[in-house]
């Protein structure tokens, strides 16, 4: 989607699957497997959608997806399909990974920033993206290195502790334009720090939702995931962010819906509805 100077670019590392269960918490699956219907394991199908902004010599990529460090038995878990990965589809727009300038990471969960960094020929874990600075909240970043026994499983430290080593990592303090008209905007929920990502250019906003709304079926505010932290949280902040949407009909991007990815929001009878957009 081209908006002025601005480029917009979904770009997909596939797909993987969570337990349906988890993904709705308090949600009774008769409800819920009506919209995302499970396998045998009781997992559902999600995308790992990322969001590639170019503007003038910027090359910003928000999130990273799943990444391929994984052995067998993690691909198994998640029944990760990558049929094309992330730096695939970046090569389909004739980029490589030297040619990102800037990572903003909503969060740290693994299936966020998994090609924040790569392994090479020899095991080495380096940056994928050499010449690229890292954006992470401060908050989120100090979690991340101490996460309670709950969360351990889903903060894999070979996502950020090389951009330590290389000095690429940059901390963020705060709801903070990245850079401008690109704005990290912590709304919590999901995790103390979690943040949404706003473009805003001269014709739109772009709205890079995370795990704020994961899927458009998270729309309605009681859908929350049992993997939230702060679920009363997510409940507040959800509606408004939907209503601001609807009144300044900004295009939200849904991270982990690997049908229906992006669209505007309106009003429905019981709650949101979603007008699709091809990206």
């Amino acid at each position: 989607m081209k908006l002025g100077d601005v480029e917009i670019h979904l770009v997909s590392d596939g797909t993987f699957r969570l337990d349906g269960g988890a993904m709705f918490g308090v949600v009774p699956k008769v409800l819920w497997e009506k919209l995302e219907p499970p396998d045998e394991r009781n997992r559902i199908l999600m995308g790992l959608n990322c969001l590639l902004v170019i503007r003038g010599q910027d090359r910003v990529l928000i999130d990273t997806g799943i990444g391929q460090k994984y052995d067998e038995k993690f691909a198994y878990l998640y029944d990760i399909q990558q049929s094309k990965h992330l730096l695939d589809h970046l090569a389909d727009l004739g980029l490589q990974p030297e040619d990102i300038t800037h990572v903003i990471m909503s969060h740290m969960h693994f299936d966020h920033i998994g090609w924040n960094t790569r392994k090479t020929d020899d095991g080495r874990i380096v940056p994928t993206f050499p010449n690229a600075t890292y954006y992470a909240q401060r908050g989120e970043y100090e979690y991340a290195n101490d996460p309670d026994p709950r969360s351990k499983a889903s903060y894999l430290a070979w996502n950020w502790q090389p951009l330590e080593e290389s000095g690429q990592l940059q901390l963020l303090d705060g709801t903070t334009e990245v850079l401008p008209g690109i704005e990290s905007y912590v709304t919590g929920g999901h995790t103390r720090d979690h943040t949404i990502v706003k473009v805003k250019t001269a014709e739109k906003t772009v709205v890079f939702l995370a795990d704020l709304v994961p899927t458009p079926s998270h729309l309605k505010t009681v859908y929350v995931m049992g993997y939230d932290l702060f679920p009363v949280q997510t409940m507040e902040v959800k509606p408004k962010v939907l209503q601001q949407a609807y009144e300044e009909q900004w295009l939200l991007v849904f991270e982990h819906s690997a049908r229906i990815k992006a669209g505007y929001v309106k009003p429905g009878e019981k709650t949101w509805e979603l007008e699709p957009v091809d990206l």
